[in-house]
């Protein structure tokens, strides 16, 4: 049997009050962390190219097509520090 592909989820990021790693309109990826999601929150990769949690009313999920879901995982491999 297959073992079947993690999920990648991404979101949009539609508040960022007092989060200054995050930027309005912004597509993000995000991490599977079931304590955070009970808890409310999110783990994102944000803009230090870090995974930190952030509220999650800070986003809403989307679906992107695969072309789209790899160019995003591409730039944001890109700008990963090293």
């Amino acid at each position: 049997m297959k073992q079947r592909k993690k999920e990648i989820r991404f979101v949009i990021c539609i508040q960022n009050e007092g989060c200054e790693d995050l930027e309005l309109g912004k597509i993000y990826q995000v991490l599977p962390d079931e304590s955070a999601a009970n808890e409310d929150y999110l783990r994102v990769i944000d803009e230090s190219g870090e995974d930190y949690l952030y509220p999650g009313n800070y986003f809403i999920p989307i679906a992107l097509p695969q072309a789209a879901e790899r160019a995003v995982l591409a730039l944001s491999k890109s700008k990963a520090p090293a």
